[in-house]
């Protein structure tokens, strides 16, 4: 018999746009891990309405919270209405096209003790793309994110993400809200600039790609996508975007903020 999970300090706060489906999917992927949350918070970016009426059917079923807007305001407007929606000490975020593991319910149980133990520790990850370049040990299952100003690996720079994490609730105290009206990339490239100027704590997990699983489909599939430029294989793009990242995010983390 499958254990029951109760995590009434924490609210799941999904953002979604377009991927009703996924989101279903990723509601019943909780439901089938017996997690229960404190409140479970969807935000919509201004879906059509074909997704919209998906969301009414599945709040009837799940009871969830949900904040939308009449028109599509970008990522950081997404997240910064859903946050204030939460009334919990502490958000668990997750994307609509992800979905957890039957591993994750332990770790989630983890990560909340860790949290409440250590409350100087802002986020716990527990989903990335590619490993953090920078880690130092804390246990058997997380490594703590070290920022060191002079290392050269430019991936440094992304200390905070976008993927799965857990947060304090008060997040916005300490970083601010998200930078709204720019593309995604953008909005998660100035949260990571805050979150390394006001000295944000993170843990990340060892193993970051047995957590989740990201579900795009051709029916509902990733809702953006990088210019050309961030996609070019060539030498010289690469170089030349390496460059140009490590002059960037030094400039606006040493001597923007001073300006």
């Amino acid at each position: 018999m499958r254990q029951n999970y109760h995590f009434p300090a924490v609210t799941l706060l999904i953002t979604h746009y377009n991927r009703s489906h996924s989101l279903e999917n990723l509601l019943v992927r909780f439901q089938n891990l017996n997690c229960q949350f404190g409140a479970v918070v969807v935000s919509d970016d201004g879906s059509a309405t074909v997704h919209l009426d998906t969301l009414n059917d599945l709040q009837r079923v799940f009871s969830f919270d949900l904040v939308t807007t009449p028109v599509n305001k970008g990522l950081g407007n997404n997240i910064n209405k859903g946050q204030d929606a939460v009334h919990t000490p502490y958000t668990l975020y997750v994307q609509e096209d992800f979905e957890p593991t039957a591993a994750f319910p332990d770790r989630l149980v983890e990560a909340l003790g860790i949290i409440k133990e250590r409350p100087d520790f802002d986020v716990i990850r527990f989903y990335s793309y590619i490993r953090y370049p920078y880690l130092k040990p804390f246990n058997n299952e997380y490594s703590e994110m070290v920022f060191p100003a002079w290392a050269t690996d430019y991936n440094k720079v992304y200390f905070y993400s976008d993927h799965p994490h857990l947060r304090h609730s008060s997040f916005f105290t300490r970083f601010g809200r998200y930078v709204e009206g720019v593309r995604p990339d953008r909005t998660e490239y100035q949260m990571c600039i805050s979150f390394i100027r006001h000295k944000g704590k993170g843990l990340f997990y060892n193993d970051y790609k047995q957590l989740f699983q990201q579900k795009n489909t051709e029916e509902e599939p990733s809702t953006y996508s990088p210019g050309a430029l961030g996609l070019s294989k060539s030498k010289l793009v690469v170089s030349l975007r390496y460059l140009y990242r490590q002059i960037k995010f030094n400039y606006d983390i040493y001597v923007k903020r001073m300006a």
